[in-house]
């Protein structure tokens, strides 16, 4: 039994939930497939894989297993490709985590320009706003707002989200237009809460006018860990929100969205690629982070 063969071929029927999608993506037989598997399973003595006739699942040493198997399979890639004529057109897997809102109003639509110029690489994409463990869920990268509390990351500065308060014209027939930030703290006024997944908790926003500062908490009767549904709560009119700006240009241009407290600034959010700092930089993930930074200079320009 070829071990590396073996492993790639449990990796792809984890991926797939079927031996025959699996083999049909390796160019092997469901016979091959099978046999390499049940080979893996004897060396290793320890069932990885429960099959019934409809489906195919993962035990849970198999979860585990499979997660270890994603790395070593990730850094023979980057071994081969780094020590080959292959360098020069970066390809293999490349997994990251990015923000939902990110990932659909910025990333995603500019995928098919990405894929056009590196073919060969495969991007799995985690959108989510909770925190990733980098090592432990096999990710090589994270794009993440805000200061990055894990010092142990290599992290890079890829962008400043320039941020603003918006309110839906429904919200503001409905409560009034607020002329100073402070009355967000008022009775009548709510605003949308985000929970933040450091702390699970919304947090103040700290906005200036001249020589004027305030701190805006705000009253919410709804609150959600994931920007998308932020948004969505807002522009129902459920209460104000905080956004950067890629995420409000197209609903504040529509109407959809009402700028408020137009003399008043928030501090930019910073935004970091963060990827762990004993993983090698291979050609894929470079040119990704090159990817992510000229796009970010199109949407939210580091501060100068």
């Amino acid at each position: 039994m070829d071990r590396f063969d073996a492993m790639q071929a449990f990796a792809r029927v984890v991926e797939t939930g079927s031996f025959t999608k699996a083999a049909e993506t390796l160019h092997m037989s469901k016979t091959s497939v099978t046999q390499l598997v049940q080979q893996l399973e004897a060396r290793l003595r320890v069932r990885l894989l429960n099959r019934t006739t409809r489906k195919v699942n993962v035990t849970a040493d198999g979860a585990a297993y499979y997660e270890r198997v994603l790395r070593i399979l990730a850094d023979v890639d980057d071994a081969e490709t780094s020590l080959s004529s292959a360098s020069a057109a970066p390809r293999g897997r490349l997994r990251v985590d990015v923000p939902s809102p990110l990932a659909r109003m910025v990333l995603v639509p500019a995928l098919p320009a990405f894929h056009a110029q590196y073919p060969d690489i495969q991007i799995d994409m985690g959108v989510s706003d909770r925190m990733v463990d980098i090592i432990d869920e096999s990710v090589d990268c994270v794009v993440r707002g805000g200061e990055l509390t894990d010092q142990s990351l290599v992290a890079r500065h890829v962008g400043d989200l320039q941020l603003g308060v918006y309110a839906a014209p429904s919200y503001l027939a409905q409560a009034g237009t607020p002329a100073h930030p402070r009355e967000l703290e008022d009775t009548h006024h709510r605003v949308v809460g985000f929970l933040w997944a450091r702390s699970g908790k919304t947090f103040p926003y700290a906005m200036h006018r001249d020589a004027e500062s305030t701190t805006v908490q705000g009253r919410y009767v709804f609150s959600v860990d994931d920007g998308n549904a932020y948004l969505a709560a807002g522009l129902a009119g459920v209460g104000v929100l905080w956004l950067p700006d890629y995420m409000a240009k197209p609903h504040r241009a529509s109407g959809e969205l009402v700028p408020l407290f137009a003399d008043w600034r928030l501090d930019p959010m910073p935004l970091y690629l963060a990827f762990a700092p004993n993983r090698h930089v291979s050609s894929k993930l470079r040119v990704f982070i090159d990817w992510v930074i000229g796009l970010m200079a199109q949407h939210a320009p580091i501060a100068g």
